[in-house]
């Protein structure tokens, strides 16, 4: 006798058939929504732009950006003359705001009415580590700032810009054997040594060379999609950052063993800080994640691309004007010859009133940071416009450094326009209010002792004038890294 065939494979085709069908309406269902929310929006108050397409928005364009040799940053301009000085988008499934006003970008960025706080795109956040002072919360980056504000003491400064020099001389003095050098890869590795030294007292080549290269990874996945598959540079940059968190973890352990350590350096400090709290029978003031998080976050921030390219930058910049160069040497050779110490002081920079000029220039010219990022806390207004809760609105620095209606003939590098007073709030090098750079006198500090050393030991020549930028990079990084042509100044061409 026949048995009858088993029903159960058509039935469960008919489910998996009725589930697909089912999907597909509430994905389709959710698209018409978003398409009427779209067509809502461009007929409302709310900035003008185009969100691109339902779920991706204009990712794709941005990150073709990224890919471009003008930058990422080269998303926003095209994108500002079509829409305006506020406009809005979306990138990685998030609405942005763009805004490249004086009065708004003070308003934003000093944040007297709460309702904004820092938040970069995930990618950044998840390779800096949520602990980091980068992506706190404004009550939590209050205490973390409290917690690292030792490190920028004036003490703390002269021991540093008196290491720093030190570096300085024996990085220019390795010069002599060489004609050609690309100043960004120089700078690099002074800034790079110089911060490892300061935050954990790490001196062996080999370890900060392995170190440093493992941060180069962090740095470019930072703009990555972040997508985990072992062939992405968002993975690669993940793997890097475990490797990182691992050598810190390890040496905290070691340190927390031996705490009457004989190192003097900023994770000293902060160690001894809990040991002290600890006896009060209080928590720890911070965990190891957030040391380990923000020991990274100062690496990258001061000693890996952002003053490194500043330096670079400044370089050109005084190479392709020739006039600019000739007054800042005179200057310099001579505060040389009244230097009372073998080695620069906090002092000697103080008087270095031409120079600082010429630094904040360049640091405007560069704008190495292009835009600072913050995310509303609750339904605002800015430019007019309806700004709602859980977008973003990112501060156009480089639109108001090159504005012609902020600073006149803002493409010629002219140092000596700081001899008058600027609009207030129109330089943002490293923002403004609460968040302002905590390394900002440490950037400007390095950027001194490197002008004056070279200034007074070297001629040079750009070899490379081409300015595109490196692609992947979240700060403006020149991808030549800027060849220069150096020679010694002899004493004879020294004036007396």
């Amino acid at each position: 006798m026949l048995l009858p065939l088993p029903q159960e494979p058509n039935s469960c085709l008919c489910f998996y058939g009725a589930f697909v069908i089912g999907a597909l309406l509430i994905l389709t269902f959710q698209m018409l929504k978003m398409l009427k929310y779209h067509n809502y929006e461009s007929a409302s108050d709310i900035p003008p732009g185009n969100r691109g397409l339902p779920l991706i928005g204009e990712t794709i364009q941005f990150m073709a950006a990224i890919k471009s040799s003008k930058g990422f940053y080269d998303f926003v301009p095209i994108r500002r003359l079509r829409y305006g000085n506020c406009f809005k988008t979306s990138i990685f499934g998030k609405t942005h705001v763009f805004v490249s006003s004086i009065e708004s970008a003070k308003s934003i960025l000093n944040n007297e009415s709460g309702k904004f706080t820092k938040r970069y795109i995930k990618s950044i956040a998840e390779l800096v580590g949520d602990q980091s002072i980068l992506c706190a919360s404004h009550q939590h980056h209050k205490l973390i700032r409290g917690r690292l504000i030792n490190m920028f003491s004036t003490q703390s400064m002269s021991l540093f810009i008196k290491h720093f020099d030190g570096l300085i001389l024996k990085t220019l003095n390795a010069w002599e054997c060489e004609s050609t050098v690309i100043v960004m890869d120089e700078a690099l590795k002074i800034t790079f040594k110089a911060m490892c030294k300061m935050l954990m007292s790490l001196e062996d080549e080999q370890e900060i060379g392995m170190l440093q290269k493992h941060v180069s990874q962090v740095c470019e996945a930072m703009l990555a999609f972040p997508l985990k598959f072992p062939w992405t540079r968002f993975y690669k940059g993940i793997q890097a950052r475990k490797i990182i968190m691992s050598k810190l973890e390890m040496m905290i352990s070691e340190r927390r063993k031996g705490i009457e350590s004989s190192q003097e350096d900023f994770l000293q400090q902060l160690l001894k800080e809990d040991v002290k709290t600890c006896s009060l029978n209080e928590p720890p003031r911070q965990t190891d994640t957030e040391i380990q998080d923000n020991i990274l976050t100062m690496i990258i921030a001061a000693g890996q691309d952002t003053t490194a390219s500043a330096i670079t930058w400044m370089v050109k910049y005084l190479g392709e004007n020739q006039k600019v160069l000739d007054a800042l040497r005179a200057e310099q050779l001579n505060i040389a010859k009244t230097l009372k110490k073998s080695f620069l002081t906090l002092e000697d920079l103080n008087e270095m009133s031409y120079a600082s000029q010429v630094v904040k220039e360049s640091l405007r010219m560069a704008s190495v940071v292009p835009w600072f990022p913050r995310v509303v806390l609750e339904d605002c207004e800015i430019e007019g416009y309806k700004i709602k809760r859980g977008w973003n609105v990112n501060i156009d620095a480089r639109s108001i450094h090159l504005d012609p209606t902020v600073y006149k003939d803002p493409n010629n590098f002219n140092p000596s326009r700081f001899n008058d007073e600027s609009k207030p709030n129109s330089f943002l090098a490293f923002g403004m209010g609460g968040r302002t750079c905590l390394g900002m006198n440490m950037a400007k500090s390095m950027m001194l002792v490197f002008l004056h050393r070279l200034v007074t030991t070297y001629k040079w020549k750009v070899t490379n004038l081409d300015s595109s930028i490196e692609k992947w990079a979240l700060f403006s990084k020149l991808k030549s890294g800027c060849p220069i042509y150096v020679t010694h100044i002899m004493d004879d061409e020294k004036p007396t």
